[in-house]
């Protein structure tokens, strides 16, 4: 007998795992080209400031669009057997994401506080996000470890976070740098259980909703560590 193609039920599920895995991390991919379309679009049209100017007085109004935006929009991406909904779920979230994201890089350009540092800040920010989403992604992945034990302190972590924006906002007092390193370890932590989720929970035809959390994860770790190198000028 032919022992040259001893493709067993095994090999089919590890090829289709790694296929799923490449497909999500093209999907985040995709997903932060939106957002980076959005945002641009956003300021060569110039509703940049129209969505901007209000919003950077109501903060409240942002969290409320988050939360409210994003249930719907993981809720669209996880429809089983519906790949239009499933995409139009994760556009929806980049959307949201570029119109958060609004206030604090029209303030980042337009402030005389960052004047001339504008776009070193956002480089450096943003390499620094791309190079720890990928490590920690890489320790998800190779090491195979299960990261479900994470759940429950994330849960725990945001939910305290939630509280303490909230008090912020009602009492007046700035969260300050330690608060985004704390968010930064809580969105590491966030990347490091979605990556994990990869490899044990999601079934191979839910690459669109898995690319939403990752994608998720990354634009909260972006959006501290932004507001830490902010914060050294």
């Amino acid at each position: 007998m032919d022992q040259g193609f001893n493709f067993n039920i095994y090999n089919v599920q590890e090829v289709s795992r790694v296929e799923f895995i490449r497909k999500t991390y093209a999907h985040v991919a995709l997903a932060v080209l939106a957002f980076v379309g959005f945002e641009t679009l956003f300021f060569i049209s110039g509703i940049a400031e129209s969505i901007a100017i209000p919003l950077l007085s109501n903060w409240w109004l942002i969290i409320l669009l988050f939360m409210g935006g994003a249930w719907i929009a993981n809720k669209w991406a996880a429809e089983p057997g519906n790949i239009q909904k499933q995409y139009l779920g994760l556009l929806l979230y980049a959307l949201l994401e570029a119109i958060i994201f609004v206030p604090v890089f029209y303030y980042l350009l337009y402030s005389e506080q960052f004047y001339g540092e504008a776009v070193n800040i956002l480089g450096q920010a943003a390499v620094v996000t791309t190079g720890l989403f990928t490590g920690l992604s890489a320790v998800a992945l190779f090491s195979k470890k299960d990261f479900s034990f994470l759940r429950s302190i994330l849960i725990v972590g945001f939910s305290v976070a939630l509280a303490t924006i909230f008090a912020g906002m009602i009492f007046g007092f700035d969260l300050g740098v330690w608060f985004s390193a704390a968010m930064v370890l809580l969105a590491s932590g966030s990347i490091l259980y979605q990556t994990s989720r990869l490899v044990h929970d999601y079934h191979t035809s839910q690459h669109v909703a898995a690319a939403l959390g990752l994608f998720a994860s990354f634009m909260l770790l972006f959006w501290y560590i932004l507001q830490i190198f902010m914060s050294r000028d």
